[in-house]
């Protein structure tokens, strides 16, 4: 007869709260300090426990950055997967643009610990972009492409238009520090930031005036 193997124990409540409690603190110093830059002792400091407390839940500080990746994966490939082939394509577009600057705003600690892992060669985070960012990057080109050949939207490429989208959402995450200083107005940046991505993208994406 086989032995079954038990199932895995659920954790406690302390557990869980005190997982979170050195996941939060380690995404605050990661965002802050970047991999390389970042210490177990400055996530202890950060999350008000010892280090031998943050060893027993996990391996050491790659561990601790791998699983905030994978944790960050799901929610960065939610407002591309939101692209509905089924929408008004101009619609669509913008409506990514502005999940996007939406998410650059309530996830800006997220957005930097993504940047500082590809700005390193994404040496921990290369498997999940072959595995889950690529297939629905690829998806979502041929989509934007079918509508051009469509002519639902002007002709342009699928790709840099999406690298374009990336860069102008994210920079307000990535680049916050420069935003508040620059922006003349920085308590009204991300109003202001989506009307004039509104007006930009709006503007590439609209088809020519037929005569």
């Amino acid at each position: 007869m086989t032995k079954q193997t038990p199932p895995a124990k659920k954790p406690s409540r302390i557990q869980t709260r005190n997982r979170k409690m050195i996941l939060d603190a380690a995404l605050e110093v990661f965002s802050r300090h970047g991999y390389r830059g970042t210490t177990l002792d400055q996530i202890a400091a950060e999350a008000g426990i010892s280090k031998p407390n943050i060893l027993y839940y996990f391996d050491g500080k790659e561990d601790i950055h791998v699983t905030l990746l994978n944790r960050l994966m799901e929610s960065w490939l939610d407002p591309m997967i939101k692209l509905d082939a089924a929408g008004d394509p101009r619609s669509e577009i913008l409506s990514y643009v502005q999940r996007k600057l939406d998410m650059a705003r309530d996830l800006p600690q997220e957005s930097r610990l993504f940047a500082g892992e590809i700005l390193q060669g994404a040496p921990r985070m290369s498997p999940h972009l072959e595995r889950h960012l690529k297939p629905l990057f690829d998806e979502k080109c041929a989509l934007i492409q079918r509508w051009i050949d469509q002519g639902a939207l002007p002709p342009l490429d699928p790709q840099h238009l999406i690298f374009s989208i990336w860069a102008t959402t994210q920079h307000y995450a990535d680049f916050d520090a420069q935003v508040q200083v620059l922006a003349s107005h920085a308590s009204d940046t991300h109003a202001q930031a989506s009307a004039h991505l509104a007006q930009m993208f709006g503007a590439l994406l609209a088809l020519p005036k037929t005569p």
